[in-house]
């Protein structure tokens, strides 16, 4: 396994925060570096993108490795990502760009429309008829697909972002990031070990239009279809989370496993 040190680097801030605190990252040679903070998210980010690359998902998606990251005294497990943004291009959160045009809260307005169709349709007519981006609703969509199949938490309003080139004034969609809080990867406050798999399932929450992941991905999918298929069996996930048991313990990589086996039974209709 790779370890990289950054101990003559110092963390930086990132627009994509987290709603649950402040995770260490670092920018390298091109590369973000983030360790892990909560529990596990450098192997879900990991696993994460590893099975979307088994999927027929149609926008690009930021690829996770897992590295082991020396920083001052001392050695965090993490990932790293190679920065996706594009050149002249800054990241710029769907609730950063609501406020600069109209001086509100894109997560409350949002709020205030009602049904999840009426709150979804909302976010996306603005951040078309803003940015001039086509198809943002089927991008969504997808976001929402891997966000109920992994049972990312923190799809907050600041976690969906678009890219902006002030040069000239124009937009575009952002690679598929962040779902380092997938997988109850959270074990130091909502998702502890020794809780069971189901008595989590039963407390884990969705974002940003529901609490319920199935109620905005069923809502998304109604507006505009089904937007992806996963092409991966219960073979290839455990090759692919053994290749992992000597980075994390046999508790987090059987947790992992078994979670994803029951988000394939659960979504079978997504997964070929």
């Amino acid at each position: 396994m790779e370890m990289i040190d950054l101990s003559k680097f110092e963390p930086q801030e990132t627009l994509n925060h987290t709603s649950k605190g402040n995770q260490l990252k670092w920018k390298c040679d091109g590369y973000w570096y983030k360790a892990d903070h909560m529990g596990y998210e450098g192997l879900a980010e990991t696993i994460v993108s590893a099975l979307l690359g088994k999927s027929t998902v149609k926008y690009p998606f930021v690829a996770y490795e897992y590295s082991q990251i020396k920083y001052k005294d001392r050695v965090y497990s993490g990932c790293k990502s190679a920065d996706f943004l594009a050149d002249g291009y800054d990241l710029i959160p769907l609730e950063k760009l609501y406020r600069k045009f109209t001086g509100g809260s894109l997560a409350v307005d949002t709020a205030h429309q009602g049904e999840i169709k009426n709150q979804i349709k909302f976010l996306v007519n603005f951040v078309e008829q803003t940015t001039g981006l086509q198809n943002f609703g089927q991008y969504l969509t997808s976001m929402l697909e891997i966000d109920a199949f992994f049972l990312n938490e923190d799809r907050h309003t600041n976690n969906i972002a678009v890219q902006y080139n002030a040069a000239d004034d124009t937009y575009a969609l952002c690679p598929l990031f962040d779902n380092g809080l997938s997988l109850l990867a959270d074990t130091n406050m909502d998702f502890p070990l020794e809780r069971s798999l189901e008595d989590c399932l039963k407390t884990v929450e969705a974002k940003p239009f529901s609490r319920y992941f199935d109620e905005q991905l069923d809502a998304a999918e109604e507006l505009y279809g089904i937007q992806l298929h996963f092409n991966f069996n219960t073979n290839d996930v455990k090759a692919l989370i053994d290749s992992y048991r000597t980075a994390y313990s046999q508790e987090i990589c059987d947790r992992c496993e078994a979670l994803i086996r029951r988000q394939m039974r659960h979504y079978g209709y997504l997964v070929q």
